[in-house]
């Protein structure tokens, strides 16, 4: 995609794409992934530390990212969103994810809704206890100019955590006066990416890496781990590989994920950070745009943390590579869609990745 196939699109024809409902095709990826020239591996089983993982995302991953909180939070010290509302604002409703979650033609979404299905779910143990949810820390950024998620939105998501968190001092909500829709980096003097592939600060381009010339991604881990140090010897290296997420196959889920290993991180003890792309910002759409330069492999280098970047992919019910955050993934004899519970088919998957990261290497099937 170009920046003009979106950036003069009506917003609500673009939420259709976004929502997998739309006809824009994919097209060709716009940067190679460097791979191995052999099938990518099984996902490595690296002794990371079983404390301090997050979980961040953008947009649909975004959703995602505080779906996978709210179910396992015992698992995560901290969640960063960008660009996405409240936790389960959809309820399984494509109606809703169209017209109150990413636009609000049917009005705001209501707080006190949400919190009684939370205290459902709470009931039935299928999400994390709320004394382990309180102990989050949270990130939260939203681009002022956002014409695909409201910003009204990310205050309502905001206000959601407000609720959960134990103390003020966990939250950080962040805003970006100019900002449109996506993740806002600082452009690498040294890049193969082509100029189409960055945004402006107020449009999305053909990766959704906005040009802003601001470092979301660090600002947002600094945040998430306060107490983590730079090595103090510049940037160090590592290695991004491609693996074999086919064994955690479920619906919607592509057969190749990615994760970054800085040096050390091989030996163990390090945290893992779960990174989540947005429609159309997977692997097939974009090549390793965001994988390479959303900034989190620099801030991971410098801290001695992993990154993993699980990956969707296109099919006739979400064309647009989304991560599950209405329900489209979940059985269709379901009355009640599970995807924003701990039973949900692509939670569960990304749990089964984060598990086999924190494995020893001899405990690895």
């Amino acid at each position: 995609m170009t920046t003009a196939s979106h950036s003069s699109m009506h917003p609500l024809a673009y939420a259709l794409c976004c929502l997998g409902l739309g006809t824009l095709g994919l097209g060709t990826p716009l940067l190679a992934l460097a791979e191995n020239a052999s099938e990518p591996e099984d996902l490595p089983a690296l002794g990371a530390a079983a404390q301090q993982a997050s979980v961040v995302g953008v947009s649909s991953g975004g959703y995602m990212a505080t779906q996978l909180a709210v179910a396992w939070p015992e698992r995560f010290s901290g969640l960063g969103v960008l660009a996405a509302g409240p936790w389960s604002c959809a309820q399984g409703s494509l109606s809703l994810a169209l017209n109150q979650c990413m636009m609000t033609r049917r009005g705001m979404p209501s707080l006190d809704e949400l919190e009684a299905r939370h205290q459902r779910y709470l009931g039935l143990e299928q999400v994390g206890s709320a004394e382990a949810l309180s102990q989050l820390r949270a990130y939260l950024w939203h681009g002022e100019e956002d014409e695909v998620v409201e910003p009204p939105l990310g205050d309502l998501l905001a206000e959601q955590w407000a609720r959960w968190l134990a103390s003020p001092d966990q939250l950080r909500v962040a805003r970006s006066e100019n900002a449109g829709h996506g993740w806002p980096v600082r452009v690498p003097s040294e890049t193969s990416a082509e100029p189409q592939e960055w945004g402006d600060c107020r449009q999305g381009g053909g990766s959704f890496l906005l040009a802003c010339d601001e470092d979301v991604a660090g600002q947002m881990l600094d945040w998430l781990y306060p107490e983590r140090e730079a090595s103090g010897t510049g940037t160090q290296g590592g290695e991004l590989i491609a693996f074999d997420q086919s064994e955690f196959a479920v619906k919607g889920l592509a057969d190749t994920g990615y994760v970054f290993i800085p040096e050390g991180c091989a030996a163990g003890e390090c945290p893992v950070t779960l990174a989540l792309h947005g429609c159309q910002m997977n692997a097939e759409a974009i090549g390793d745009t965001f994988i390479r330069y959303s900034g989190l492999n620099a801030w991971a280098a410098e801290h001695q943390q992993i990154v993993l970047y699980p990956q969707t992919e296109s099919s006739m019910a979400n064309p647009q590579s989304c991560w599950d955050w209405w329900g489209f993934a979940e059985s269709t004899w379901q009355l009640s869609p599970q995807h924003d519970t701990r039973n949900g088919t692509q939670i569960g998957a990304l749990l089964a990745m984060l598990d086999r990261l924190q494995a020893a290497p001899d405990q690895a099937e």
